[in-house]
C-alpha cells in the first residue's frame, strides 16, 4: 500500500514506522531539523512493543510530487488541518483515502468541506508518544490503537481493506460500529484532562491525587456529555466513569500534547477541545461554565503563542 503520513510527530511517527515495518511504501511529511535528521539517519522508533529504525526513510517536506497515493493519514495539529487539506487536494486520485487521526470532533467536517466526502473516512487514535529528539519517536504508554470507519458507518470494501492493512502491521485497530460515538468518547477523555493539565501544570497522577481537581475534571466531563447528547451523539450512560477508569490507569507522570505545547509556549489545540465545547454551548443555549473558565484562563497564553493581540 502506498501511504503518506502527513505530520511525523508522536502519532504519525509511531504509526508510520509500524506500517513501514510491515512492508508498506510509506512517505513521511516532516519539516526543519526533524526532516534533516530523518533524511540523514532514518526515523527511529523507541517503544516497549519493540524498537524499529526506518532506514532509509522516504521523507519530504511536501506532498506535491507523490503519485498514486492509496492512503493519507493526517497527523498534524487541528489548527493546521485546513491548510494541510488544501495541500492534499491536488494529489488525490479517484481512490485515495484520507483519515484524520487528530483530536477534536470537527476534523472530518473540515476535510469534507475542502476535499470532498468521497475520500474521507473518520478516525482517531489512542497513543501516548512524542518526538523525543529530531528523528526519534518515543512511545511512552498506552496500547497504540487506530479507530476508524466510514462517515455513514458502512462496512465498505475499502474499510475492510484498511482493517487488513492495520492488522498486518500489528497495529491494534477497530472498524467502528459508530465512528461518531468513538470520536466523542476520545474527545471526552482528552478534553477532560488536557487543558486543566495546562492550567495546573500538573501530571495526570498529580491531578487525580487531588480531590478538588478531580471535581473540576468531572464538571468538565459532564458539560461535554450534555453537549454531545444535544447534538444527537448517543454516548453511553457510563461514559464518564469509563473515561475516568482510563485516566486513573495512566502512568503518574503522563501529560497531554496540548499541555506540553502550552507549557513550551507553542500553539495548541485549545480551540478544538474546550473551545469547541464553549462554542457549541453558545450555539445550543447550554451553559458550560467549567469549560468556559478553563478556556478563557488559557486563552491569553494561546493568543501569545500564535502572535495574536489580546
Amino acid at each position: 500500500m502506498n501511504i503518506v503520513i502527513y505530520g511525523t510527530g508522536g502519532v504519525g511517527g509511531y504509526f508510520g514506522a509500524r506500517l513501514s515495518q510491515a512492508g508498506n511504501k510509506v512517505t513521511f511529511i516532516a519539516r526543519g531539523k526533524h526532516l534533516e535528521a530523518i533524511q540523514k539517519n532514518g526515523l527511529q522508533l523507541k517503544s516497549h512493543k519493540g524498537d524499529y529504525l526506518v532506514k532509509p526513510a522516504n521523507v519530504s517536506s511536501t506532498i506535491t510530487d507523490i503519485k498514486n497515493i492509496d492512503l493519507i493519514l493526517v497527523c498534524v495539529k487541528t489548527w493546521q488541518l485546513s491548510e494541510v487539506a488544501e495541500k492534499i487536494k491536488p494529489v488525490l486520485t479517484e481512490n485515495t483515502m484520507v483519515i484524520s487521526l487528530l483530536n477534536g470532533v470537527e476534523n472530518q467536517d473540515v476535510l469534507c468541506s475542502i476535499i470532498g466526502k468521497k475520500h474521507i473516512l473518520a478516525g482517531l487514535c489512542l497513543v501516548v508518544s512524542k518526538v523525543e529528539d529530531y528523528g526519534l519517536i518515543n512511545h511512552l504508554s498506552y496500547e497504540p490503537t487506530i479507530v476508524f470507519g466510514e462517515l455513514n458507518n458502512e462496512k465498505t470494501v475499502r474499510a475492510l481493506w484498511l482493517e487488513k492493512v492495520f492488522c498486518e502491521a500489528n497495529i491494534t485497530n477497530k472498524l467502528a460500529q459508530n465512528i461518531q460515538i468513538e470520536i466523542w468518547m476520545k474527545f471526552l477523555y482528552i478534553t477532560t484532562v488536557s487543558a486543566i493539565g495546562a492550567l495546573t501544570r500538573a501530571t495526570i497522577g498529580e491531578m487525580t491525587a487531588s480531590e478538588e481537581i478531580k471535581i473540576i475534571m468531572y464538571k468538565t466531563a459532564e458539560e461535554i456529555v450534555k453537549i454531545a447528547k444535544a447534538k444527537g451523539i448517543d454516548l453511553p450512560d457510563d461514559c464518564i466513569e469509563k473515561q475516568f477508569q482510563i485516566i486513573n490507569n495512566q502512568p503518574f507522570s503522563t501529560t497531554s500534547s496540548l499541555q506540553r505545547d502550552m507549557m513550551n509556549g507553542k500553539p495548541s489545540e485549545l480551540d478544538a477541545q474546550n473551545g469547541t465545547i464553549v462554542k457549541f454551548g453558545m450555539e445550543l443555549g447550554i451553559p458550560t461554565p467549567t469549560n468556559s473558565f478553563i478556556y478563557n484562563c488559557l486563552l491569553p497564553q494561546e493568543k501569545r503563542a500564535r502572535g495574536m493581540k489580546n
